[in-house]
């Protein structure tokens, strides 16, 4: 294989992603003004379902718009050589191997984050401001975008430092280690990301005393699960949408709930969502989807090894000197089809796990109160309704409201 053609398949790749995508979002707007199944009906009024329509079609229209311009920006910076150009910049500041590929992917990020920083902010301060849903200031914005940054330079910049400085003692058996980096990040940050991250962008309470916290810790005595660690997030700071999420697991296990979600839901119907989230914990669906994570990561390093150090890659790219870096980025859109594939199969995966859950709500608490918590919630966020069956199966990590109610009431 020549550089050129292999060149040609990266662009091939590229844009076949792209026109998969356009194509499901194509297909998943046709179905947003189809009637809503009768299981559904009541959530919305006429005007609010009105709105929903209107909120859909936006963010179908704005994330169109967005796609096309990634699209444009990366094409252009293949076939203007934007990689050789970087990598110049690089090997010109300094001959340090790690620091070569840490200013490249810098580079490459800061200016990719820059340039759509316009689209961010318009996502925020206009559609989701126009539909009720922001509440962020831009202080807020633009403090989080340079907390970001900084994390991005401290975690992301140490791990591709040291993914890079494997590479270059152990070649061949790079992958092991760079697996093993990993796998040891991913679990530490399992049992520690509410109590390292979170607080860096939101405030985190214990739950005080009083109704809920009551009904919360019956129903742990009922099914024997020991609930120690819950806490109240801000999430009011940022947008009116709700959400609640379980993390951790042994002594570091703890449940998030969203201020939003108390202000939205009634006791009842905030147990029941807990109750799903303790029945992912009591499945073990979390420890699950751990391994299958590291199950992944693993294989995905060890074909990156079988390539990483083909001249041929960097030559696709017009860059001279064979590198990690370059060899990185373009293992990285060969790659993009398998992981479109296993992005499929894992959601096929959590979807079960889903339904699994809403079971355990179901038997251990109280069905009707999980069905009444999903339609506010749906109802409150504008969630789509009737969405396009493919674009479920490729997109969706849950399933649709419409199948939980009807497993639900089985």
């Amino acid at each position: 294989m020549t550089p050129q053609l292999l060149f040609y398949i990266l662009i091939g790749i590229i844009l076949a992603k792209f026109l998969f995508d356009t194509f499901l979002d194509a297909q998943n707007a046709k179905h947003f003004n189809d009637p809503i199944p009768k299981e559904l009906k009541g959530i919305y009024n006429t005007e609010e379902y009105e709105k929903s329509q209107a909120y859909k079609k936006e963010n179908y229209t704005f994330s169109l718009i967005t796609s096309t311009f990634s699209l444009v920006l990366t094409l252009l910076f293949f076939m203007f050589d934007g990689f050789a150009y970087v990598d110049e910049i690089a090997r010109n500041i300094t001959d340090n191997t790690i620091l070569i590929t840490l200013i490249f992917f810098g580079i490459i990020l800061f200016a990719s984050d820059i340039l759509t920083l316009p689209f961010s902010y318009y996502k925020t301060f206009v559609i989701e401001e126009k539909f009720g849903f922001n509440k962020s200031t831009l202080k807020t914005f633009i403090f989080d975008k340079i907390k970001g940054w900084l994390l991005l330079l401290i975690i992301g910049g140490g791990i591709l430092a040291l993914l890079t400085w494997f590479y270059q003692l152990t070649t061949t058996n790079f992958w092991l280690y760079a697996w093993g980096l990993i796998a040891v990040f991913t679990v530490f940050m399992n049992l520690f990301y509410s109590k390292l991250i979170v607080p860096i962008f939101n405030k985190q309470t214990s739950l005080e005393e009083g109704e809920l916290k009551t009904a919360i810790d019956n129903f742990g005595k009922k099914v024997g699960f020991k609930l120690d660690n819950i806490f109240i997030i801000d999430g009011s700071k940022r947008s009116t949408k709700a959400n609640a999420y379980f993390s951790g697991f042994g002594s570091q296990k703890r449940v998030t709930l969203y201020d939003t979600l108390i202000n939205d839901l009634e006791t009842d119907e905030i147990v029941a969502v807990l109750a799903h989230e303790i029945g992912h914990y009591t499945k073990k669906h979390i420890i699950y989807n751990l391994i299958l994570s590291l199950i992944l990561t693993g294989f995905t390093f060890y074909i990156l090894s079988l390539f990483i150090g083909n001249q041929l890659l960097s030559q696709a790219l017009k860059v001279e000197i064979t590198s990690f870096h370059i060899g990185l980025i373009a293992f990285g859109i060969l790659y993009s089809p398998i992981s479109e594939i296993t992005g499929f199969l894992m959601n096929i995966i959590s979807r079960k796990f889903e339904y699994e859950a809403d079971e355990y709500a179901k038997n251990n608490y109280n069905a009707a109160a999980l069905i009444s918590s999903l339609k506010k919630l749906s109802k409150n966020s504008l969630s789509n309704l009737t969405p396009s069956n493919l674009y479920v199966k490729f997109h969706y990590s849950h399933p649709t409201l419409l199948e939980r109610i009807l497993n639900l009431k089985k």
